[in-house]
């Protein structure tokens, strides 16, 4: 396959939005200080709400101080990034409007169309690009995810992706993807011998995968209110994690070695049917509650009205092949819980035979990996070790971390946490997909998750309050503990 031509110009759909003042161009800017654009390399923001140049790169300044503090906005790359900088008011998924757009691009071969819009924009957008002939074999197209709500709505947007791009040019982001420790795990595995020989259910009693928010839904609950925990958290971010983890090895690097042995993970996930929905899954939903110190009010509240959606999930998940076969994978993710936390936790099997007896042998703990992802990225390997002085009655053991801390080894005066979205951006100018997701590795994810709704559904599980600040409901400890584990905390 020949090699993409490097992108010259990405049109942000949804530009006035919260992505991309949060992300999009703060990400855009430090590409550009640390000399990642490609010079003549052009941003236009495209959104229905007229807006004065000034004024959109004032906001644009103020989204970029904010995510640079505390180190101050170099001047001389402003100039340079703002000079970069456009903004269009269209509708579009109107063709005709887009001319406007054409105009800005001032003859880009390469354009990047990255869609920060609802899902349910994504299909009249991209008959919009083809209509107005913005769309060519050298553009590529970015969509976030979750792309669509079910299997029947995500085949719709592909098919409709499919009739004006390639595959090659559709880059579906998960920005959990760019995250160092998620890149680190891929070089942790693979690029060395100590790991790979155990992961394994020869040597792994059980895996679990948290991703914990603080806040609640509040303004963002008409969203909410129609994917779900499950769809929203679950489909993409989570399934993506445990993906990684899971993983056989690929033959290398390429995109699709990569994606190939996500998807054969994705396959061999046991479905879910009625009797295991009560057994092996808990829904929740956060009532009021104290989180961060001050009361908070329940979903149903912040959106006025009763409601069936869950904002917990919690999952004893299955993979039928060789490597785990009997190894149960936990997840869990939620909003309003007590700390902002996205983990993964390897646990290990004991040792089968204690030498040590005595205390020692009650003070064993068997090893476990544990990959921070947010709020800090961190890498600990818990292992066992003589505690120091002196003691009667045989050896005292502890259990210490060791750890591959990025913000340890890489923190300096002027050291940054970079965006994950900077990774990806970055891949995307270039026209590398491996962190992206492909078409059959979504499907496949939403034709899984399906069948946990509709288990669901077959079980008539309404989702069990939980206070506000708390771990979930009480199901939630009652699903690990019938395995006999416990969640790590």
């Amino acid at each position: 396959m020949a090699k993409a031509p490097e992108a010259d110009a990405i049109v942000l759909f949804g530009g006035a939005g919260d992505l991309a003042l949060r992300m999009l161009f703060p990400s855009l800017y430090f590409l550009d200080a640390d000399g990642f654009l490609p010079e003549g390399f052009r941003i236009i923001a495209v959104a229905r709400s007229e807006l004065a140049a000034e004024d959109f790169r004032r906001q644009v300044r103020e989204a970029v101080e904010t995510r640079a503090r505390p180190v101050a906005v170099d001047e001389a790359v402003w100039s340079r990034f703002a000079a970069r900088l456009d903004y269009r008011a269209v509708d579009a998924t109107q063709a005709g409007e887009l001319k406007a757009v054409e105009a800005a691009l001032a003859g880009a071969r390469a354009p990047i169309f990255y869609l920060a819009l609802s899902p349910s924009l994504y299909i009249g957008v991209c008959q919009a690009l083809w209509a107005s002939g913005l769309a060519t074999p050298q553009s590529r197209i970015v969509l976030e995810k979750p792309i669509g709500q079910n299997l029947e709505s995500s085949r719709e947007i592909n098919a409709a992706l499919a009739e004006v791009f390639e595959e090659e040019q559709v880059f579906r982001i998960d920005h959990y993807l760019g995250k160092e420790t998620v890149q680190n795990l891929i070089a942790l595995r693979f690029a060395n011998t100590l790991f790979e020989p155990l992961w394994n259910n020869l040597t792994i009693d059980h895996v679990q995968i948290t991703v914990a928010e603080t806040e609640g839904v509040g303004e963002r609950w008409p969203y909410y209110d129609e994917y779900g925990a499950l769809r929203d958290m679950v489909q993409n971010h989570v399934l993506q994690l445990l993906c990684l983890v899971a993983m056989e090895p690929p033959s290398d690097m390429d995109a699709d070695s990569l994606r190939n042995e996500k998807v054969k993970v994705l396959r061999s996930l046991r479905p879910f049917t009625r009797h295991e929905a009560g057994q092996s899954s808990v829904r929740g939903q956060y009532v009021a509650g104290v989180a961060g110190g001050e009361a908070v009010a329940a979903y149903e509240a912040e959106r006025g009205q009763p409601s069936a959606t869950e904002t917990f999930v919690a999952l004893r998940v299955d993979i039928d092949n060789w490597r785990w076969a009997g190894v149960p994978f936990f997840l869990r993710t939620g909003k309003r819980l007590p700390e902002r936390r996205t983990q993964i936790a390897i646990q290990f099997k004991g040792v089968p035979h204690s030498i040590f007896g005595g205390q020692a042998t009650t003070d064993l703990t068997a090893n476990r990996l544990v990959i921070d992802l947010q709020p800090d990225e961190d890498i600990e390997l818990l292992l066992m070790n003589k505690a120091p002085g002196l003691s009667q009655g045989g050896m005292r053991l502890q259990s210490l971390p060791l750890s591959l801390s990025l913000l340890k080894a890489y923190s300096g005066p002027n050291s940054r946490r970079r965006i994950a979205y900077e990774r990806l951006i970055l891949d995307v100018i270039h026209g590398d997909n491996a962190l992206f997701v492909r078409r059959d590795e979504v499907e496949q994810a939403w034709r899984w998750v399906d069948g946990v709704a509709e288990a669901w559904d077959e079980a008539a599980m309404a989702p069990r309050p939980y206070p506000a600040g708390s771990w979930g409901p009480a199901g939630a400890f009652a699903l690990i503990e019938r395995a006999g584990r416990a969640w790590y905390e």
